[in-house]
């Protein structure tokens, strides 16, 4: 009991920055519970719907793949893997917002490295607005996002196969099996809990993505980066509709929730 006094600062803490906004945000939605069937019939709605999935599986999927590359790489014996892995690590690090900035600023038609960059090479003839343009602004925060967070996926899933015995690709090896058999049997079945869990945790901030997005484009152009987030932030701040907002803001979280709980339920038939 007396170890449990040392709890209470962090549990009162969590409970003021968690506990009230959820239930501020709850006692607003059964407030705003009228609203429910304009959801419905919400075409922004949707499209900021098929928006926020479209990035999150686009990205994710491309994070998976990179991560799995970077973290067989790292986890390979060669010189300077100690900085390869400290250097790995500095674009999760960096403040969302700030990383976006600079995104901001790279892709930029007038003045951008990455537009100066192609035109040396001869890649394209003219400045190009990447962020301006709705067929290149959603594959620019695809690649920010892809940017920002591989590194995270790297570190799961190096951390996955640092836990597999060394003595199964021994075995493996005396067998004669070739890199790709002992990949095959070995390392993808036993690195399958930690994808799932890298999997899970990028879904759900991918699926909640705001200020990447906000510092990029603003949702724009013609609405094709809007996602579920920025249109909440519209009902709430712009279009001071907060019942609508929290709605959208509860239906949209358990959703989330009942997506992280499958996928949870996945990882654990994987591990029996």
């Amino acid at each position: 009991m007396k170890n449990h006094r040392y709890l209470l600062p962090a549990g009162a803490f969590l409970v003021c920055v968690l506990g009230f906004p959820l239930a501020h945000t709850l006692w607003t939605a059964v407030s705003g519970a009228a609203s429910v069937p304009r959801m419905a019939g919400d075409e922004i709605l949707a499209q900021s719907v098929r928006v926020t999935l479209a990035f999150s599986l686009m990205s994710v999927a491309l994070e998976l793949a990179l991560g799995l590359v970077f973290a067989l790489l790292l986890n390979a014996p060669f010189r300077g893997r100690g900085w390869a892995r400290a250097i790995v690590i500095l674009p999760w690090a960096l403040p969302t917002a700030v990383m976006a900035m600079s995104w901001r600023w790279i892709l930029n038609d007038t003045y951008g490295v990455f537009n100066d960059v192609l035109l040396r090479l001869g890649l394209i003839d003219a400045p190009v607005a990447w962020l301006g343009r709705p067929e290149t602004a959603f594959a620019s925060i695809v690649l920010a996002d892809v940017w920002k967070t591989t590194p995270f996926v790297t570190l799961i899933l190096l951390a996955g196969l640092q836990s597999i015995p060394k003595d199964l690709y021994e075995a493996l090896r005396i067998d004669g099996a070739g890199a790709w058999s002992r990949f095959r049997l070995i390392t993808l079945p036993m690195l399958r809990p930690a994808i799932a869990l890298a999997l899970t945790f990028r879904l759900i901030q991918a699926l909640g993505v705001f200020d990447l997005v906000w510092v990029l484009t603003g949702g724009g152009p013609a609405g094709r980066t809007y996602t579920v987030s920025l249109y909440i932030y519209d009902n709430l701040f712009r279009y001071q509709d907060p019942g609508y907002g929290a709605v959208i803001t509860v239906t949209f979280m358990l959703s989330v929730f009942a997506l992280a709980a499958v996928l949870s339920m996945g990882m654990q038939d994987r591990r029996a």
